[in-house]
Parts: C-alpha cells; sequence; structure tokens
C-alpha cells in the first residue's frame, strides 16, 4: 500500500492557493439559484400570414433549475450555455403559453430561436428590433458579463389561419419571479400596437376584444369588485337596515346608483385629479360616509333625506369604483364605452346579490331575535365601530401626502371646467331624483314611503 507523506514545515503560498480557487470556480458551473424578487417579462405578438409570431424578454435568472456555466470570476460562459438557455426557454417559457384564434385554442407555441443579451441591449424597444436581435448573430463569445445581469430573448411561432382573426393569449409566466410584472405589446397585422401592463397572471388576454368579450369580462370584474370589497358592502348594509321594504330600497339604491355611475364614468373619462393624495382622500371618505349612515341610523334616519345622503355619498363611492377600473381598462380595447357600462352593471347586479341576501336575514332576526329598533342600533353600532377604525387609519395615510395648489394655467383651467361640467351633470340627475321622490310624495303616495 502507497502512501504520502505530508511534510508541515512547508505550506502553500497564497499565490498557489488563490489559482487553484479560480481554476476550481471557472470549472464548476454555477449553483441552482433562488427565485428573483422582482421580474419584468416583455413580450409582443404579431400575425402574419400563416403564422403568429411571439417575442418574449426575460432575465436570465428566472430561469431556474438551470446551472449555467461561468468563465473567470462570475461571467456567464456564452458559448457553453447557448444549449442551455434555448433548453431554459422551452422549460420556463414556451410551455407555459397557450394562444388562441376565434376562440379556439391552437397548438402550442414552438421554439424557433433563442438569444443572451446584455443589459444594455434595447432591441426590446420595437418589434423590428426585437425580431432583428432575436433571429441574429448570438453575443459575442468575448463578451464579460455577470450571468445575472443578462436576458434571455425568445421567439416562438404558431401556425394560423388568417392574420385577421382575434387572438387571445395566456401567459403564465408569473412564477418567473416573486413579484412578475408582464408587458405586453400586441402589433396588428395593419401594424397598430397595442400595449398591455398587468402584474401576475392575468388569465386570457384578448388582444383585440370582441365588444361581447369586453362586455363579460368586466361585468365580471364589477361583481367580483362589489362582492369583494367589505366596504362597499357595509355601506349597502347600512343604506338598507332601516328600509327593507321594495319602495324603500328601490328609490334609495337608485340614488346611490346614479351618483356612483357619474363619477365613475367621469373617473374613466380622465376627469379626476392625477395628485397621489387623491386616492387615499377618497378611500377616507369611503369610511368617513359608513360611520355617518350608521350614526344617522341609530339617532334615527329618514327616507327623504336617506335618498339625498345615498346619492352624496355615491358620487364618493364611485371615485373608488373607478381605481379598480382604472387598471382593467387597457384590456377594453376599442370598446371604451361598453366596458363602463358592463363594469357597472356588474357591479349593480353585486349589489342585488347582496340585498337579496341582506334583506331577509335582517328582517328575520328582527322578527324572530330581537326587536327591530333595538337591532338597527347594534347593527350599526357594530358598523360604525369598524368604519371608525378605517377613517383613522385611511386618515393617517392621507396625512403622509403633501398637499400643494396647483399651477393657474390653461391645464388647471381646463380641469375646472370638466369637473363643473361634472357637477352640472350631478345636479340635474339630484334634480329628477327629486322630482320622482317629490310626486311619490303627493297625493295617493304610498304610505311606506315616508320612511320610519
Amino acid at each position: 500500500m502507497r502512501c504520502t507523506i505530508l511534510r508541515p514545515h512547508r505550506r502553500p503560498r497564497p499565490v498557489v492557493l488563490l489559482a487553484t480557487l479560480v481554476g476550481l470556480a471557472a470549472a464548476a458551473p454555477l449553483p441552482a439559484h433562488e427565485i428573483p424578487a422582482r421580474v419584468t417579462v416583455i413580450a409582443y405578438v404579431k400575425p402574419e400570414p400563416g403564422r403568429l409570431r411571439i417575442l418574449v424578454r426575460a432575465p436570465l435568472e428566472a430561469m431556474r433549475d438551470v446551472d449555467f456555466p461561468q468563465r473567470g470570476v462570475g461571467s456567464i460562459d456564452l458559448v457553453r450555455s447557448r444549449t442551455l438557455a434555448h433548453d431554459a426557454a422551452q422549460l420556463w417559457i414556451a410551455d407555459y403559453i397557450r394562444v388562441f384564434e376565434n376562440g379556439s385554442e391552437l397548438p402550442r407555441p414552438r421554439l424557433v430561436a433563442s438569444r443572451i443579451s446584455v443589459p444594455s441591449d434595447r432591441a426590446f424597444g420595437s418589434y423590428p428590433t426585437a425580431l432583428a436581435t432575436v433571429t441574429g448573430a448570438p453575443l459575442d463569445s468575448t463578451t464579460e458579463v455577470p450571468w445575472n445581469q443578462t436576458s434571455l430573448d425568445v421567439l416562438l411561432e404558431v401556425p394560423i389561419a388568417s392574420p385577421d382573426s382575434r387572438f387571445a393569449i395566456d401567459a403564465r409566466l408569473a412564477g418567473l419571479g416573486i413579484q412578475t410584472t408582464m408587458v405586453l405589446k400586441y402589433v396588428t397585422a395593419d401594424g397598430v400596437e397595442r400595449a398591455y401592463q398587468y402584474a401576475g397572471d392575468a388569465g386570457t388576454v384578448h388582444l383585440d376584444p370582441a365588444w361581447y368579450h369586453a362586455g363579460w369580462q368586466f361585468v365580471t370584474l364589477g361583481v367580483e369588485h362589489i362582492l369583494g370589497g367589505i366596504d362597499h358592502l357595509l355601506f349597502v348594509l347600512c343604506l338598507v337596515i332601516p328600509f327593507r321594504r321594495p319602495k324603500q330600497l328601490v328609490l334609495i339604491v337608485t340614488a346611490f346608483t346614479v351618483a356612483h355611475s357619474i363619477t365613475l364614468a367621469s373617473a374613466a373619462l380622465g376627469v379626476v385629479p392625477d395628485a397621489l393624495w387623491f386616492p387615499p382622500l377618497v378611500e377616507t371618505l369611503i369610511a368617513a360616509s359608513i360611520v355617518y349612515m350608521a350614526l344617522e341610523n341609530i339617532v334615527g334616519a329618514r327616507l327623504q333625506r336617506r335618498w339625498i345622503v345615498a346619492f352624496g355619498f355615491g358620487l364618493v363611492h364611485g371615485f373608488g369604483f373607478s381605481f379598480a377600473l382604472a387598471e382593467s381598462l387597457q384590456f377594453a380595447g376599442s370598446h371604451l364605452a361598453i366596458s363602463l357600462f358592463t363594469f357597472n352593471l356588474g357591479v349593480e347586479i353585486g349589489q342585488l346579490l347582496v340585498l337579496a341576501v341582506a334583506v331577509p336575514l335582517v328582517s328575520l332576526l328582527f322578527r324572530r331575535v330581537i326587536a327591530e329598533g333595538v337591532g338597527v342600533i347594534i347593527l350599526s353600532a357594530f358598523v360604525a365601530h369598524t368604519a371608525w377604525h378605517w377613517m383613522v387609519d385611511r386618515g393617517a395615510t392621507l396625512g403622509e401626502y403633501s398637499f400643494a395648489w396647483p399651477a393657474m394655467d390653461l391645464l388647471f383651467a381646463a380641469s375646472v371646467l370638466r369637473a363643473l361640467i361634472v357637477l352640472v351633470v350631478a345636479a340635474a340627475a339630484a334634480w329628477v331624483l327629486s322630482e320622482v321622490y317629490r310626486r311619490l310624495q303627493g297625493e295617493g303616495a304610498d304610505p311606506l314611503l315616508d320612511g320610519r
């Protein structure tokens, strides 16, 4: 048996040790890496005769479970990484994209080309330069760049029947990062570009939606918003706790609906302040509206005052609805009016669903469990306590913003003019509602409209 005798008085020189470590680092592949915190994916979709082209750029560090070789200290070995990058593009990008033509799913996209790019590459600023870069020569193999600062550019193709069809894409690439932002640009057959930007997975995105696609999408969004917004639900509950008979409900809910429809439409058309403090101001006022309604229920609400208050606070809630709508209007395509109408319709459907459940339950509670007068006070006090905390918290957030007077210029004058138009429309709607109420209160009016 052979053995090696160590000479303890001879130690390796630092230079030799450093050279050995560098050599080992160059020979070893990069270890598997964690999920990136923030990832931005840029994609282009363009129909052409016989095929749909999809260009995607994503950070290379988002291609997990793939060990890209290095050379030197930290630089990616571009030659040895090309095949791995191609495989990663298939594994992490191509396999997660589905495409639809006129509602029918197409075959899985075929990976045509992939390329590693450096941070200074701005090719994805337009579709032609992005296509030329992905299909062009690979990055010079002598380029020194850290592996986690590179991008992976990908070209996918799908066979289609006609470039004039309606296309939709479901790109489930949110798993590339903890927070993934998707910038999707659809280039029509005649060269018009339509951009979408969203966080996470948006599901199936209709790139050039028909009116019925847009309508259904925004009806669903409206229902989800009202059912998922606890503050709006509590406000609606406060509206109807003292007034649960059909004619009373119709007048109150109609006033609230007309009011929030006015401000929702005006906000969607851009007639709102663009200051950072405006959204927290609206959220604070929404909480304050719930507190007020609950306190009014406790001291005694009357129908004549209730519909006016519902109308006034409805104007505020309409701005709140617009914040949920703002990010989704990009998916409306050319159907802005239809999307506004159907979103509002969805909100009303959601409110009716809430009323259909809340009114019978409250009525049953007051008949079987507790007297109505006491029950109104207890329920309203609970709602007021909850909304009070919201108002205080939101008010503290609002206080963190700085307020500044706008510049008195033509732009400000135009904004004031648009706001005055909205006020005139709101005043006209309020006048119509007051006339309806006055007629109902005239001779032969239903005594149920007299309130409590």
